[in-house]
């Protein structure tokens, strides 16, 4: 994301942070078309289940090609040797930056890019690709839960990856990049380099090193450390929370799932070098860079941009939405819908057992997602939702909650003696906010949970276990 690998984790089966997904159903509208068997010489690249070719072939009939790259020696740009004495090293090398806006499917949330690279002289168009992975590959799923995901670069036919997009609603923004034709020459043979069997794999992180990311350092290693610069120094617009929470804005489900997993790592704001983990963030801070010409002088690091394609859909949100007045309107309202069922259920068994349904949905819901919490921060390398404070509104302890809710009567008093520690942590949450370190931002959350907890909590202690006064109606 797209995110949103930490969960989905929660079983929601998406990732953020701009990367474009392949599952095996996908076959006929894949974005990264890398599957089981990529081209025929079916020959398997370290072991992940993707066969490359290199031969410009179509990928397993996905409708996506790949560019038979020809790799070559770093320090050389893969010309032949008279069109290298034809002019200066790399002149016959045009460079873009090839952005893409939101799709339908959850992970296409984020958005993507890619470098597009077109050899004038050999006539390869080639748009280098660093968001692919294989849902179907062994492990895929027990490495997306621990935090280990391996993604991959590949280079695809430019021409028909755009229109890929174009066919998938998706707006689709080309940058050419005014470098020197020495640095076009450098970003080719590095491209070439990286895109080798034995380089293409890196570890994917889905804030600080997607495909994203890996685009601005490729461009940004060229450029020596201009775009770095020039991006550190401008301040950011958000945090990885709001980013994350504005692109999922229309998905509440989803964008409630990112609140509990995201700890208070991601609330840090952002400079604009680390808001590129967005593509479409890469492409706005780009189009006002300057860099060093030869001369010394600055000058526009993009030479021409054009909108190859406006999606019928909604533009991306500006700011993330505050619903903090929702999330508490609804702990809110079915606090008060327990504490009703929880008065009447003295007198009625139809209230009773309406009251125990809730609050045994509940509190199941809230352990699950309290064992989920708990479990990313203590067994897995999702850094980004450590030390999170949600574990004191969603707690494991909800799991045994629910168990005893179900055993009703024979353990009424350890159930409300439970149902009180567990809403004195969530107001103990709440409290802890004034102190230094301890600010994350989790309003939404508690707003959620603390009446839930509180309402649960006193109403089981006056009717869990009382059946003798409850007639039938």
């Amino acid at each position: 994301m797209s995110l949103l690998a930490m969960v989905l984790v929660l079983g929601l089966g998406a990732s953020p942070a701009g990367t474009d997904h392949f599952t095996a159903e996908d076959a006929e509208s894949t974005e990264n078309g890398n599957g089981p068997g990529i081209g025929g010489n079916g020959s398997e690249v370290n072991g992940y289940g993707s066969d490359f070719n290199g031969n410009g072939s179509d990928v397993n009939g996905y409708g996506l090609r790949l560019i038979g790259t020809g790799v070559v020696p770093a320090g050389s740009t893969g010309q032949n040797p008279d069109s290298a004495l034809q002019g200066e090293r790399g002149a016959h090398l045009r460079v873009w930056l090839l952005s893409v806006g939101q799709g339908d499917a959850i992970w296409e949330r984020f958005g993507h890019n890619a470098i597009r690279v077109l050899d004038e002289t050999t006539g390869t168009d080639a748009a280098w690709n660093y968001g692919v992975f294989d849902f179907a590959a062994p492990g895929y799923i027990a490495r997306l839960v621990r935090g280990e995901m391996m993604y991959w670069l590949v280079p695809y036919d430019s021409e028909v990856l755009i229109d890929y997009y174009i066919r998938s609603n998706r707006s689709v923004w080309l940058q050419e990049l005014n470098l020197t034709p020495a640095q076009k020459a450098d970003l080719n043979d590095f491209l070439q380099w990286n895109g080798r069997d034995e380089n293409r794999f890196y570890r994917y992180d889905y804030y600080r090193d997607n495909c994203s990311t890996r685009v601005r350092d490729a461009l940004d290693r060229v450029l020596g450390g201009q775009l770095a610069a020039a991006l550190h120094a401008r301040t950011g617009r958000s945090t990885y929370r709001d980013h994350t929470q504005r692109l999922l804005a229309d998905r509440v489900p989803e964008a409630t799932a990112t609140l509990l997993a995201m700890g208070p790592g991601t609330d840090r704001p952002l400079d604009a070098w680390e808001e590129a983990f967005l593509p479409v963030q890469l492409m706005e801070q780009t189009h006002s860079v300057e860099i060093r010409g030869p001369d010394g002088a600055p000058q526009p690091l993009v030479l021409e941009e054009r909108l190859v394609f406006a999606a019928e859909r909604a533009a991306e949100r500006a700011a993330a939405p505050q619903r903090l007045a929702w999330y508490s309107a609804a702990g809110l309202g079915i606090g008060m819908l327990m504490l009703g069922l929880g008065t009447k259920a003295r007198a009625s068994r139809a209230a009773r057992f309406a009251f125990l349904s809730v609050a045994f949905a509940c509190a199941l819901l809230a352990g699950v997602f309290g064992t989920v919490i708990a479990g990313l921060w203590a067994f897995t390398e999702h850094t980004f939702t450590f030390n999170n404070e949600n574990v004191l509104q969603a707690s494991p302890l909800s799991l045994a909650l629910a168990v005893m809710i179900l055993l009703g009567i024979r353990m009424r008093e350890r159930t409300a003696r439970l149902a009180i520690v567990i809403a004195g942590l969530s107001a103990l949450g709440f409290v802890l906010q004034i102190l230094p370190g301890l600010d994350q931002s989790n309003g939404e959350v508690i707003g959620l949970a603390l009446p839930l907890h509180t309402a649960l909590a006193l109403s089981l202690a006056r009717t869990v276990g009382n059946p003798s006064s409850a007639k039938d109606s």
